[in-house]
């Protein structure tokens, strides 16, 4: 793609948010100040992704990125302990499609996590045992906010992501397209 075409792409992006984010006021305010129009939709792995138009067909990045969002150290505690086999399957299908998965933690820090300051009992050595083995396990992207940062932390993961596989043109993506393109001429 040209970068006029990647330009004219990235006005196209829509957020995609799993049907499984509890809607609250605090869901909502965070996905108006992420500022791209959105749907709700199942998401097979993590809390949000994104499509963009590209010659009047939409491309999902779905299978190539998502961001699972955690409010808190206790909440990824709760992920690791009795929360973990559901947690492990849906990072295992991210990592059987290739798929990125960055971890945004929000209200935390790496202090915070190594020192166990947190409010689960979850053993502070267990906690980032299973935190350091999820990265590597899964290449997983681990980013630290606090809240009120989300929305635009987000909001420049999707457009980043977006941006640099369609300007390194992206073997998986150029297969989508061609894919969405051949249904097209035969429909």
């Amino acid at each position: 793609m040209n970068c006029f075409d990647v330009k004219d792409a990235l006005k196209t992006i829509q957020l995609l948010v799993d049907t499984r984010e509890r809607d609250t006021k605090a869901f909502r305010q965070r996905v108006e100040r992420i500022e791209l129009p959105y749907k709700r939709q199942k998401l097979d792995f993590g809390d949000y992704s994104a499509t963009i138009i590209i010659n009047g067909a939409e491309i999902s990045f779905e299978r190539f990125f998502s961001i699972e969002r955690k409010m808190s150290l206790d909440e990824l505690c709760m992920c690791y302990g009795r929360d973990r086999r559901r947690f492990e399957r849906e990072f295992e299908r991210a990592k059987n499609l290739n798929a990125k998965i960055y971890l945004l933690i929000e209200n935390a820090t790496m202090e915070n996590a190594l020192n166990g300051k947190y409010k689960s009992k979850l053993n502070k050595n267990a906690f980032t045992a299973s935190l350091f083995a999820w990265l590597a396990r899964y290449d997983c992207q681990l980013i630290f906010c606090k809240a009120e940062s989300t929305p635009r932390v987000i909001r420049e993961i999707i457009y980043r992501e977006i941006k640099e596989r369609l300007e390194q043109e992206d073997e998986r993506l150029l297969q989508q397209i061609e894919g969405v393109r051949n249904r097209e001429t035969t429909a």
